[in-house]
């Protein structure tokens, strides 16, 4: 009989009559009470295919997430007013208590740095940094009225992924696998990339927070083999690699019996996905398959890791079955030059941003892919200026009103929803929070973000907290 001093919480969770170790292990292999009125139908593995809540339109989601935050004033939302009053201060009564991390609430107001024009059917008006977009303006909702709670770049990433702007909480690539589990065998569910020196908000902004952990997105290169170590080593053929993956998966199942840890479930899935990936992902990654003429749609070089070679790469993930990529394009906080910021990473990442969404389309597979393009806030009507720390005509964090835009999967094309003041500082009309992005996104899925929940410390958590409204407005 066990002493009482020598019981421990691994007792309590494994060995005490049927465990609580154990009820995880039943619902992660058999998917029950995970949600209630699927459990008849929940297939045996975590990461199965699922029935979505609903009908929806998009099975697979490609997040173009511009990290720094996007001037939308050089580039969607036109203010001729700003020109009118350069130099100004905005009115007191505009401002109100905003807080600003550079600069101070007079500051001078700073007019747009390019031209705009009407393009598409829609006559939707965008910048002049952006002629390929503008080639497939008639097929993306251009949103322009939303708004965050966050206004720095590390809490207002984690918010715009996660819901919330503390690290710990499932990302929405957690939380839609979660949901819907992956129609790929023989790639992760949730793939994350990146474009840029560094993202400010971190792994936290693809993390599966409380989630399993078999829920997390899987960090890919932009260039060589997707993942490091993959690839056997020298000398090792394939019958031993799969003799040594079967020995450790035989002992990691016999440790899952005896301690009903789930996460042990975890690590028996990532060997297998690992073995896997030393087949498919030299596959994915050899582009020298696709056509000459679109390797030149997207702008793109095989060879060179680029924001061109990882959207091209996204298409493929989702022709394969993975549920949601995200992209990371960093360098757009332009606290100086913010004429010259914009026009730099427009160059990068305009043609593939529009070519993605052209290729989509005439592979048949934009009704089904979501594209979801924007930073995690705005800029400031105001002119960040210092001499002390080397900068001029740029623009501050704006957690006020931004812009993004989505295309696909659902969403209503040729459509700009929502307005901001003429100063382009508050949103004047049909205001989109974070909340209610997060809850489109997981409609056009077919998920009710009311009801797609994971109990946590005795309380049901979700994407969208307890806030959050379907977007009507950009559906189609």
């Amino acid at each position: 009989m066990t002493h009482p001093l020598d019981i421990t919480r691994r007792h309590f969770f494994a060995d005490c009559g049927i465990g609580v170790g154990k009820i995880a292990l039943a619902v992660l292999l058999t998917g029950a009470l995970r949600q209630p009125a699927r459990a008849a139908v929940r297939p045996a593995g975590p990461l199965a295919a699922r029935p979505a809540h609903f009908p929806g339109r998009a099975k697979a989601v490609i997040q173009l997430f511009m990290a720094g935050a996007p001037s939308q004033l050089e580039l969607f939302d036109h203010k001729p007013e700003l020109t009118r009053i350069e130099g100004k201060p905005i009115p007191p009564e505009v401002i109100g208590g905003q807080r600003y991390a550079f600069i101070r609430p007079d500051a001078a107001v700073l007019g747009p740095r390019y031209r705009f024009a009407r393009h598409g059917h829609c006559g939707a008006e965008l910048s002049e940094m952006l002629p390929h977009l503008a080639t497939v303006v008639d097929e993306i909702a251009i949103v322009k009225s939303c708004r965050t709670d966050q206004f720095n770049h590390a809490p207002a990433q984690i918010f715009m992924n996660c819901g919330f702007a503390q690290p710990g909480r499932p990302s929405m690539g957690s939380w839609v696998t979660y949901g819907l589990g992956s129609e790929s065998d023989e790639l992760p569910a949730f793939v994350v990339m990146s474009t840029g020196s560094g993202i400010s908000g971190g792994s936290a902004n693809w993390s599966s927070g409380f989630l399993p952990s078999l829920y997390t997105g899987t960090r890919f290169r932009n260039a060589g083999p997707p993942i490091l170590n993959v690839d056997s080593p020298a000398g090792a053929d394939g019958r031993l690699a799969a003799d040594t993956l079967g020995l450790v998966a035989t002992m990691n199942r016999r440790r899952l019996a005896a301690d009903g840890d789930p996460e042990i479930a975890t690590r028996i899935a990532a060997y297998e996905m690992a073995h896997r990936l030393q087949t498919s992902a030299p596959e994915l990654m050899h582009l020298a398959d696709e056509s000459p003429e679109t390797l030149a749609l997207y702008g793109c070089k095989p060879e060179e890791s680029s924001f061109a070679r990882a959207c091209l790469v996204a298409r493929r993930l989702v022709e394969r079955g993975v549920r949601f990529v995200t992209i990371y394009h960093e360098g757009w906080d332009a606290h100086s030059d913010v004429a010259g910021n914009v026009r730099n990473n427009c160059r990068a990442t305009d043609q593939a941003s529009a070519a993605l969404v052209a290729d989509l389309k005439r592979r048949g597979m934009l009704d089904e892919t979501l594209v979801v393009w924007g930073g995690e806030f705005g800029r400031t009507p105001m002119v960040e200026a210092s001499a002390v720390l080397g900068r001029s005509l740029g623009r501050d964090h704006h957690p006020n009103a931004f812009t993004m835009w989505l295309a696909g999967g659902g969403i209503r094309g040729g459509v700009t929803y929502g307005a901001t003041d003429e100063l382009g500082f508050h949103v004047a009309q049909d205001e989109v929070h974070v909340h209610d992005l997060q809850a489109t996104i997981l409609h056009c899925l077919g998920l009710d973000h009311e009801r797609l929940t994971y109990r946590y410390q005795g309380r049901d958590f979700r994407l969208t907290d307890v806030h959050g409204h379907v977007v009507q407005g950009i559906l189609g």
